[in-house]
This record gives structure tokens, C-alpha cells and sequence, in this order.
């Protein structure tokens, strides 16, 4: 009996021995793992990451949003009718894929012209409208190397989609962006911004004293050009329609850095005279208006001088005065933005490099974004009515 009992108890001795220590190998397992906290809407997740050897994995084989809200339109036509708030399921995260939560996007003339099917490239049906945006990143696929869950990205092209909450899309699709600017300013980068900084390095070699003009001013993109030829010491003659708030617009414009603000009717009298006695002839003309303005556009350029043409608001064409061409050398070309981009494509430090320096911009106070108005998802009607009036003096932005 005595035998039998400390054979038992030799049993017990090497069976705890083993427990002790596949507890104590468990307990260095959880010495590396971490809890990643995601917020999204109402709803907090933590996601568990651990690897026996300390080092850590950014991405779940399952996504923690099954489903978003978007604003879909099936048909082309008029925007306040055909697009529809909607529920969507979202696919699982792919390897190279992410899954990204929308923050902010605005509603561009570009977003209306595509819902009406008049834009250059027009997306499958049932198509998200939107091609703008910011968003944040809240997983991301296991062969994901440069973006992050809290990376802030917008698309590096148009046709994505911006208005809904939530998405996955492909690494390829987005670049990142600094999340220590403000966010109607990250939100508004990739169109507006961009297409300003090219006219403004591509087709005349600008240096401090030179001089732009433009028509559509106190558009997105006229903005941002003021802002970033001041940066740049070049002067700019703003032109702009005639309205109630003119003064206002004036003084506002110019606190952003505009050299002359005129109204369109003065191109065609004796004041041009007057102010080309206090600045040179511009090199650069930038037509977002077409018809009648832009043809008095081409008429103050000096010779040689390029007209560029990013917009027809006016939905008139350009008309070119053949002594401009014959006596003046003048040349006559168009910028689409959507188009560099894709020629860039495989140019990766040619988007980075110009994001970069736009948003060094932003940081220094020296680009801001337009005035803007902040419009939640449900209230889209309300938003496209107004981003389809004349005269808007701030830009709808759909803040998720």
C-alpha cells in the first residue's frame, strides 16, 4: 500500500512538472500579443495580433465591417433623382486590399457631370458617386507593405466611389497622406490642388515677377491657384462674374493672395491698359469658363504665351482669334488632371512628390482649403441642390 501511494505521488509530481510548463510557454506567447483598437461608427473592435516571436501582423483574414451606406444612382440623369442612399455588403479583405473607413468628400462638378453621364469616363452601373475623398485605414490585407491601419489615403484615381462610409479597395487604388492636416484640406487635395499645381509647372516656366490670369477665380481650382503662384512670387489676374457679394469675394480672394481681382467685363475695356502699366502680360492663361471669356483671355496674353483649358462651365466653345495665332504665337492646350495622372501611373515619386509639396503648403497656412460646408450622408439632396447652383460660395462636403 505504502508503494502504491508514492507511486501516485511520483505520477502527480511529473504531471504538474508539465503543466507548469506549458503554462509558462503560454504565458511568452501573450508577452507579444497586442490589441489594435478600431472604431468604426458606434461599433469598437480589438483585434488580437500574436506571433511567438515578438513580431507583429497588421491585418485579419476577417473583416471587422461587413456592410456600408452609400449613395448609388443605377441611371444617369438628373442627380437630385437618380442617386439613392443605400446599404452595401462589402467584400472580405484581400491580401492586397484594404479596408477603409471614409472621413470626408466633397461634391465636384466632375461628380455631377458623371452622374448625368455627360464626364469623359463614366463607371459601371449601379456606380457610388464620388471621386474625391479622404479616408482612414482600418485593416489591411497580408501582403499590404506601404499602408497602415490609421494611415489617412485618398484615390489616385477617379470612378472609386467617396460617397459612403465604408469600403475595400486595392492598395493600387490609394496613396497616403499626412493625418496632421486638416481634414477638409486632405479631403479637397486631389483634384482642385492638383490640377492648379501642373498648369502651374508644365506650360509656361514661371518665375517670381511673372503673371497668370484666370477666369473661374473663385472656383476650387482658382483658389488654389492664387494660393500656390503667391507662394511662388508669381502675380495673378482674377476674373470673375459679377454679383451681389462682388466686394466680399474681392476682399476675400485677395486675402488669399490674389494680385487683381476684375470682373469679367473689364477684359474688353481701356482698365486692362491701365493695370498692364503695373504688371507684366501673362504668360499663362487658365480657361475653366470657355466661350466668350476665354477667347478675351487669349487677347491679354503676351506673345508666345499658353492658354490652358481645364473646364467649360460656360458650355460655349473655345473660339481662337487667328491674329492671336498669327501675330502673337499664342499656344492653345487643355489639362485633364484624371489624364496626367494615368500617364504617371508607373511614376510613383511623380504624384508623391507633388503631394508632398502641397501639402507642405497646407502646413506652412499657405494653401487652405475652399470654404466649405459639412453635410452629413442623409442630407445628400439637400447637398447636391446646392453644389448645382450658380454662384456657390461654398463647396458641399459629405462628412461620414
Amino acid at each position: 500500500m505504502a508503494g502504491f501511494t508514492g507511486s501516485c505521488f511520483l505520477c502527480f509530481k511529473i504531471k504538474v512538472s508539465r503543466i507548469a510548463s506549458l503554462l509558462s510557454k503560454r504565458t511568452e506567447v501573450r508577452r507579444h500579443t497586442v490589441c489594435r483598437t478600431f472604431t468604426t461608427g458606434s461599433t469598437t473592435r480589438q483585434q488580437k495580433l500574436s506571433s511567438p516571436r515578438g513580431s507583429i501582423c497588421r491585418y485579419s483574414t476577417e473583416s471587422s465591417i461587413n456592410g456600408c451606406t452609400a449613395l448609388l444612382y443605377r441611371n444617369h440623369g438628373d442627380p437630385s433623382q437618380v442617386v439613392q442612399l443605400e446599404s452595401m455588403e462589402l467584400p472580405s479583405v484581400g491580401a492586397k486590399s484594404v479596408l477603409v473607413k471614409l472621413l470626408a468628400a466633397p461634391i465636384n462638378p466632375s461628380d455631377i457631370n458623371m452622374i448625368q453621364g455627360t464626364y469623359a469616363i463614366l463607371p459601371d452601373l449601379p456606380a457610388v458617386g464620388g471621386n474625391e475623398g479622404v479616408a482612414q485605414i482600418l485593416e489591411v490585407g497580408s501582403q499590404v507593405k506601404a499602408l497602415r491601419p490609421g494611415d489617412w489615403v485618398i484615390p489616385r484615381d477617379a470612378g472609386l466611389g467617396t460617397w459612403r462610409t465604408a469600403a475595400v479597395l486595392a492598395e493600387d487604388d490609394v496613396i497616403s497622406l499626412p493625418n496632421d492636416i486638416p481634414l477638409f484640406s486632405a479631403a479637397t487635395l486631389g483634384v482642385n490642388p492638383c490640377t492648379a499645381f501642373r498648369m502651374l509647372s508644365d506650360f509656361e516656366e514661371l518665375k517670381p515677377g511673372d503673371t497668370v490670369i484666370q477666369n473661374a477665380a473663385n472656383s476650387g481650382v482658382g483658389q488654389a491657384v492664387i494660393q500656390i503662384a503667391a507662394a511662388r512670387g508669381i502675380q495673378t489676374i482674377n476674373v470673375v462674374r459679377d454679383r451681389p457679394d462682388l466686394t466680399q469675394l474681392i476682399d476675400r480672394l485677395k486675402a488669399m493672395g490674389a494680385s487683381h481681382v476684375i470682373k469679367e467685363e473689364t477684359l474688353r475695356r481701356h482698365e486692362m491698359k491701365e493695370l498692364f502699366k503695373t504688371c507684366p502680360r501673362p504668360k499663362l492663361a487658365l480657361n475653366g469658363v470657355g466661350g466668350k471669356s476665354a477667347t478675351e483671355l487669349l487677347r491679354h496674353l503676351q506673345v508666345g504665351g499658353s492658354m490652358v483649358t481645364y473646364g467649360g462651365m460656360a458650355k460655349q466653345p473655345v473660339t481662337v482669334p487667328v491674329s492671336a495665332l498669327i501675330f502673337k504665337n499664342v499656344k492653345v492646350k487643355g489639362f485633364w488632371v484624371t489624364q496626367w495622372k494615368r500617364t504617371h501611373s508607373q511614376d510613383e515619386g511623380a504624384l508623391r512628390g507633388m503631394l508632398d509639396e502641397l501639402c507642405s503648403l497646407i502646413r506652412q497656412g499657405k494653401l487652405t482649403a475652399p470654404a466649405c460646408s459639412e453635410v452629413g450622408l442623409q442630407d445628400f439632396r439637400k447637398a447636391l441642390d446646392t453644389a448645382m447652383q450658380p454662384f456657390t460660395s461654398a463647396k458641399q462636403v459629405l462628412v461620414v
